[in-house]
């Protein structure tokens, strides 16, 4: 069965200033090569102490931040260079909840309102009624 999301070898690296006396620029690794691959139905938690990259890495694969070197297919297909245009209509399959809660989620909505956002954002053809029997699915 093809992955839903295939990571090979993903680095974000960042400069931190240039080298000393004309040397190579200092990087700050803040993604060095990850790899792995997520399953249909399956859900993926990064957990790791505060500045260890997993904002950095979820960014990355969403290509929200460009990364370093290394690949990403989604669904089979490489999304690695592809242009901000044609990555629209693929995030819209593609969710990510950072570390704060309460940044990312809003604290006056159910979480059935906060699942059934995104469905009614994507596909507003869609009556209340399915709306809300494919949030209860989830």
């Amino acid at each position: 069965m093809t992955p839903v999301l295939s990571v090979r070898n993903l680095k974000v690296h960042f400069p931190l200033s240039s080298g000393l006396l004309g040397g190579p620029p200092l990087l700050v690794k803040a993604v060095d090569d990850v790899s792995f691959d997520l399953a249909p139905g399956e859900v993926l938690a990064v957990v790791g102490e505060s500045g260890c990259g997993k904002s950095t890495l979820g960014r990355a694969v969403l290509k929200l931040i460009p990364p370093t070197a290394g690949t990403i297919a989604w669904n089979g297909a490489d999304v690695t260079g592809l242009p901000e245009n044609d990555l629209r209509p693929r995030r819209r399959d593609m969710q990510i909840i950072f570390q704060d809660p309460l940044a990312s989620l809003d604290p006056r909505m159910t979480v059935a309102q906060i699942i059934g956002r995104p469905l009614r954002t994507f596909h507003p053809e869609l009556k209340r009624a399915e709306v809300a029997a494919r949030v209860n699915e989830a």
